[in-house]
């Protein structure tokens, strides 16, 4: 499938991307406005991705929902919480659109570049090889900064979730 993606013109690639980031994200939001019960029970099981989501949608509102695209690992706790936590759609929704524009252009570019990279070094190419470990090695940095910016044990004080 990304291979396909690859092949589009941009514009295709982009509207595509965006089509499903919106639907996977408000799918996720309306999930939790329904799921109250459900979501006692996966929150005892995912306490401590959901107690982050929680703390970030509080302390930045509807701005967590447009950083989340930019995350991995988090994004559908966050949308799931916001629907858990009621979020008006006014806030939800332009924040999602906003979100999933990033999210499909950065894809749509970067991502799509690095899929391509990664087959033509499936197929033996070394600018590929450079590309994929370039991106590895970008990733893994990343990681390890986000770990130590965490463990620094500061805590950012909390704002109310806008409310209808």
């Amino acid at each position: 499938m990304l291979d396909r993606l690859a092949e589009l013109p941009f514009w295709q690639a982009f509207l595509a991307l965006f089509a499903s980031a919106m639907v996977r994200s408000n799918g996720t939001y309306w999930v939790g406005r329904g799921a109250i019960a459900s979501w006692r029970r996966y929150r005892g099981t995912h306490g401590e991705l959901t107690a982050r989501a929680e703390a970030l949608l509080r302390r930045l509102g509807p701005v967590a929902v447009t950083l989340s695209y930019l995350t991995v690992g988090i994004q559908t706790a966050i949308h799931l919480t916001a629907g858990v936590m009621r979020m008006p759609l006014r806030w939800y929704v332009p924040a999602a659109v906003v979100g999933s524009v990033i999210w499909a252009v950065l894809y749509a570019t970067i991502g799509l570049a690095v899929v391509q990279a990664w087959l033509a070094a499936e197929a033996g190419s070394w600018w590929g090889v450079a590309v994929v470990a370039l991106a590895l090695v970008a990733v893994v940095g990343w990681v390890v900064a986000r770990r130590r910016a965490r463990s620094d044990g500061s805590r950012p004080t909390e704002a109310p979730v806008p409310r209808g």
